[in-house]
């Protein structure tokens, strides 16, 4: 084991911040980790918007559902799929492709988890906001997108005041395939959902009594944002 290591096997989701603020420095390192991660052709697709204003934060917290740590975290960033600027190279870009926007959601995937890695090993905690994906026209306005740019994500960072337990993952066993897609084994699912359902019960904060089977069946009982397809047709996202 080694420290980056650790630190990867450490993660947990932090909702509950101190006051301290993030060092100027620190964060610039924080990006900077950030930008040396993976880009699929190198198309660097993606940008980030740092909201700082009290104001601005309060809006994104209430466009996210609600999420309080929206505003009470020390940085919050948004992750955005950006071909604006690919456009302004190249007029005549051929753009509005579904790869396209794939790549953008892959490689700012990619800067926000070395993002949060980096973060982490340096002291710090943090969570991701995908329900700014319930009002996502709202937040292109706030945060002024122009068209090709779609905000995908948020990343709280700040110093932890929290300390929650691991949530177990599935096992390698489920995941992890060999040469071929194998047929789920329902022994091991039971096991992992007695795992799950313990945890639950057993954990500090937020107990519950549900297994990871019955949370992903009420989860795919019901639309996942169905407005999002026009909303990306609009942006000029897939269209072709």
């Amino acid at each position: 084991m080694n420290n980056t290591i650790n630190t990867l096997l450490s993660h947990r989701s932090i909702r509950s911040f101190t006051e301290q603020i993030i060092d100027t420095h620190l964060l610039d390192t924080i990006l900077d980790c950030g930008l040396a991660a993976s880009s699929s052709s190198f198309i660097q697709c993606v940008s980030v918007v740092r909201v700082s204003t009290a104001e601005n934060r309060t809006k994104l917290a209430e466009y996210a559902g609600g999420q309080s740590y929206v505003e009470s975290c020390a940085e919050f960033l948004i992750f955005c799929a950006d071909y604006n600027r690919h456009q302004h190279i190249h007029p005549e870009a051929q753009l509005g492709f579904t790869e396209q926007t794939l790549i953008g959601s892959i490689d700012a995937a990619l800067m926000a988890q070395n993002c949060l890695t980096a973060a982490e090993s340096l002291g710090l905690g943090g969570v991701y906001i995908g329900g700014l994906r319930n009002n996502p026209q709202k937040v292109t306005e706030l945060l002024a997108l122009p068209k090709h740019v779609i905000p995908l994500f948020g990343l709280c960072l700040g110093y932890p005041s929290q300390n929650p337990e691991k949530k177990p993952r599935l096992p390698k066993s489920i995941v992890v395939h060999q040469e071929q897609y194998t047929p789920l084994n329902m022994d091991e699912l039971a096991q992992y959902d007695a795992h799950i359902q313990d945890y639950y019960a057993t954990r500090t904060d937020n107990k519950k009594a549900v297994s990871w089977s019955a949370q992903i069946t009420q989860t795919l009982s019901k639309e996942a944002r169905p407005f999002m397809h026009d909303f990306l047709q609009n942006q000029g996202f897939n269209t072709k």
